[in-house]
């Protein structure tokens, strides 16, 4: 029986007993789901709370990184040597981990193996595309472009990690819409136009 990522998150938070976690160990923890995992980790934060000014841009870039690997068609992540080495505080990944728990125990409801052709081969590469659009979206230091861009790669990494197409697809759906429908509103609007649908969602939230 295939482990969920709810399953891997608490393997993880149980192996790792040290003050730090390294970018090697964890490849290692999730084997070939490591790029669903690493573009999970970093779009999660700007995808619940609104991030600061500038803080998208650190989580940005290495969307970047992963999803252009994605869409090259790598099936693996390549790391250079120096970065397999880094690590992250295990109090910080398991602040990550306690966040998603909660958000992947709902999807996994509903999340099944499924159109498992949408993540690989050519398909893959496509969908990596437009990861790679949310990603870019994501580093832009304005309000709108990181919210819902990163909800988009997080639910598209749940997919990959899962195996469901539908989930990826609709990941990828509801990022590059949404990029989209902000790229016409500035090319017609302006940032007028921004503050505008950011005045209309506060008035339904």
């Amino acid at each position: 029986m295939m482990k969920t990522i709810s399953d891997i998150l608490h393997d993880i938070d149980k192996k790792f007993t040290g003050e730090t976690v390294s970018f090697s160990e964890l490849l290692d923890a999730f084997h070939e789901r490591g790029f669903g995992f690493f573009m999970f980790l970093f779009a999660l934060p700007a995808a619940l709370p609104i991030p600061a000014i500038g803080y998208g841009t650190v989580l940005g870039l290495p969307l970047i990184f992963l999803t252009a690997q994605f869409a090259l068609g790598r099936s693996t992540i390549w790391f250079p040597q120096s970065w397999k080495t880094k690590s992250i505080k295990r109090k910080k990944l398991k602040t990550v981990i306690d966040s998603a728990l909660p958000w992947t125990n709902k999807l996994e409801y509903i999340l099944k193996p499924r159109l498992e052709f949408v993540t690989s081969g050519i398909s893959s590469r496509i969908i990596g595309v437009f990861g790679l659009i949310m990603a870019l979206s994501v580093c832009i230091p304005l309000p709108l472009t990181n919210t819902v861009p990163s909800f988009g790669i997080a639910l598209m990494s749940v997919g990959i990690i899962m195996r469901d197409g539908l989930a990826v697809l609709a990941g990828a759906l509801i990022g590059v819409l949404w990029v989209c429908a902000l790229v016409f509103i500035v090319s017609f609007f302006g940032t007028e136009g921004i503050d505008f649908v950011k005045e209309l969602i506060r008035g339904y939230v």
